[in-house]
């Protein structure tokens, strides 16, 4: 008697909870590949249950999740966001950096969780910043660097470094790639020689935002930063004063976008992929954050406001 009805119990229970497993199956199975048939709402949903199951329960980050519903109007589909975000969670398990992107193109991620410090391992004598997928802004000697063989960051700062070549190209002298270094300490101005005509901002690295006009510019061979603008430049080629040279140098798309709403602006594909030549806005333009290209288009988001142009 007692055999029967323990077994009675023990069919009851589990017909009880099939249904809620079924659900989580279910739960977890779907999702298009092209996240971008979903509403706004949906993806971040998808996403976050997604983060969600191959954590354990654990929340996504909200600039992480930023980070990927911008990279689905870049075109990743779901399944590059699975990975993406497998690779974090195995990088973040080990103390150790990662290979973004699949791990063929130099790169490596290091992220700090919870404004917590974290060291990466690189093997490389020194890093740059290749690309800040943080909210909060990436800061060299600040809340990142590199030492012995490693990238360290904290503070928040999430990004993908690659290796630094070169003596980094600080004020005055010329870096990697023909790259100066100039930097406003303390708000004050400073000017660094170059002997170009015309100068491009090609990395700010400061909290301040670096805008032409603003808080930099050139003049009779030199930049000229203040404000807390510190940044790396390179000589502007071309007519226009920020081409990059190669292609129609005077060809250049300004695109803004109001209230902090996503704007699409129309681009000529002759022209290839868009290059930011002049930031405009007090909010910094981030690719792959705040502006990016897809689909033969250009995208601003969170403020962003810049001039594009051809490399």
């Amino acid at each position: 008697m007692n055999r029967r009805l323990t077994v009675a119990c023990l069919t009851a229970v589990l017909a009880l909870a099939a249904p809620a497993a079924q659900a989580q199956i279910s739960s977890r199975a779907y999702a298009p590949e092209n996240l971008s048939q979903l509403s706004s709402s949906d993806r971040s949903r998808v996403i976050s249950q997604e983060y969600a199951d191959q954590s354990n329960g654990r929340r996504i980050p909200d600039d992480q999740l930023r980070f990927y519903l911008a990279q689905v109007n870049s075109g990743w589909g779901f399944s590059r966001i699975k990975q993406d975000i497998a690779t974090s969670l195995r990088g973040s398990g080990n103390g150790g950096g990662w290979n973004g992107g699949g791990g063929n193109n130099g790169t490596v991620r290091c992220e700090s969780q919870d404004n917590r410090e974290r060291v990466c391992n690189t093997g490389w004598r020194s890093a740059r910043l290749s690309r800040q997928i943080s909210g909060t802004t990436c800061v060299e000697g600040r809340n990142w660097g590199s030492r012995n063989g490693t990238v360290w960051v904290s503070g928040g700062c999430r990004a993908e470094f690659v290796e630094g070549r070169g003596n980094g190209g600080w004020g005055g002298g010329n870096g990697s790639g023909g790259t100066i270094r100039c930097e406003s300490q303390d708000n004050r101005e400073r000017t660094c020689n170059t002997g170009w005509r015309n100068a491009t901002l090609v990395r700010q690295i400061s909290g301040s935002a670096c805008v032409e006009g603003q808080t930099w510019g050139a003049r009779n061979g030199s930049v000229w930063v203040n404000r807390g603008c510190r940044g790396e430049f390179a000589e502007a080629r071309g007519n226009s004063g920020g081409g990059w040279g190669g292609g129609d140098s005077n060809y250049s798309v300004t695109c803004s976008s109001n209230n902090n709403r996503q704007q699409t602006c129309a681009w000529d594909a002759r022209q290839g992929r868009p290059a930011l030549i002049q930031q405009l806005s007090g909010t910094a333009c981030v690719e792959g954050r705040s502006w990016g290209y897809s689909n033969g288009s250009l995208w601003v988001n969170g403020g962003c406001r810049a001039r594009f142009g051809v490399r």
